[in-house]
């Protein structure tokens, strides 16, 4: 069976995105790297989550996570042909805690594992307004990937179209984060 490759994740963004976050994808978006933490190594990560029950420090891969984050990512894209290689994992698989379980993400064109930016005034979607006065989309590069609202020009100023993520409790967009299990 050939492997997934997790840069191809745009394929799958349909099943993922509201129709209002297709129309800001920007094609080869790389995500900068997550921060990282030395305050548990993977193989204790469940038992740090289950102990802090929150912590939104997001960590990178770990091979200990295997069996769970391939889970993990079947949740998420059901419809992947494969299952993502080893250095797909380790470059692109995140993990969180909350309620006290290990939560995953997997970083990929328009899928951030950061916390979001829930804020409706946006300089980025600003700047772009200024120069593209009535576009009817300001697109991602321009209002942040990890921007809540998506925006349109009007007459030189940056206009909330809509949500285009669903935010937990912690801050992080929902869909693009699923339970690790243990067993």
């Amino acid at each position: 069976m050939p492997a997934f490759r997790l840069s191809a994740i745009g394929l799958f963004a349909p099943a993922l995105l509201s129709a209002s976050m297709l129309l800001v994808a920007v094609a080869g978006f790389a995500a900068a790297a997550p921060a990282t933490s030395n305050a548990a190594p993977a193989t204790d990560l469940h038992k740090l989550c289950r102990q802090v029950k929150n912590d939104d420090t997001v960590r990178p891969y770990s091979h200990e996570l295997y069996d769970g984050t391939v889970k993990a990512f079947k949740k998420l894209f059901p419809d992947a042909s494969g299952t993502p290689q080893e250095s797909e994992l380790q470059t692109q698989a995140n993990y969180r805690c909350m309620n006290g379980k290990v939560l995953a993400c997997f970083v990929g064109a328009n899928l951030p594992c950061a916390k979001m930016n829930g804020a409706r005034d946006n300089p980025g979607a600003d700047a772009f307004c200024k120069t593209n006065p009535n576009d009817d989309v300001v697109p991602a590069f321009a209002t942040g990937h990890d921007a809540v609202y998506s925006y349109k020009c009007r007459n030189g100023k940056a206009v909330v179209t809509g949500a285009v993520w669903a935010l937990d409790k912690r801050g992080f967009a929902k869909k693009l984060w699923a339970e690790v299990p243990q067993h």
